[in-house]
């Protein structure tokens, strides 16, 4: 069996808010509760399970999801219906504006703990 990953714990100041934020944007859905754990699974079965960080502090991480040509102008509709600010680039100088990446699309934008998500339409070094 080839290596696959499975799942992550993305740590929250809110898991709930967390998680309904990132099923909202992407279009997935909050699975139900599993220990202390509030899952979204995305559609290559990678659950991502939102985790309440307490007190301590949240180190940002970077999520990134290849989507479809459609699924991002899905995306990037709901983004921009929420007035969620986004950039073309990982360092966030590029506010307002989209790559093109390898012939696709891609922009970056920050969840309510100020988490690094990415959509693109094409994985890195494929060319275009």
């Amino acid at each position: 069996m080839p290596v696959e990953l499975n799942h992550t714990i993305v740590m929250a100041r809110d898991k709930k808010a967390s998680a309904d934020f990132m099923a909202t944007v992407l279009g997935l859905e909050v699975g139900p509760p599993y220990g202390p754990f509030l899952p979204v699974q995305t559609g290559n079965g990678v659950t991502l399970d939102f985790m309440d960080a307490g007190d301590g502090p949240i180190t940002s991480q970077h999520y990134a999801f290849l989507v479809t040509e459609e699924e991002f102008d899905e995306i990037f509709a709901r983004i921009r219906e929420a007035g969620i600010t986004y950039y073309a680039d990982p360092g966030h100088r590029q506010e307002g504006r989209i790559n093109r990446n390898d012939g696709g699309r891609g922009l970056y934008f920050e969840d309510p703990d100020r988490h690094n998500l990415e959509i693109i339409t094409r994985p890195y070094g494929s060319g275009g």
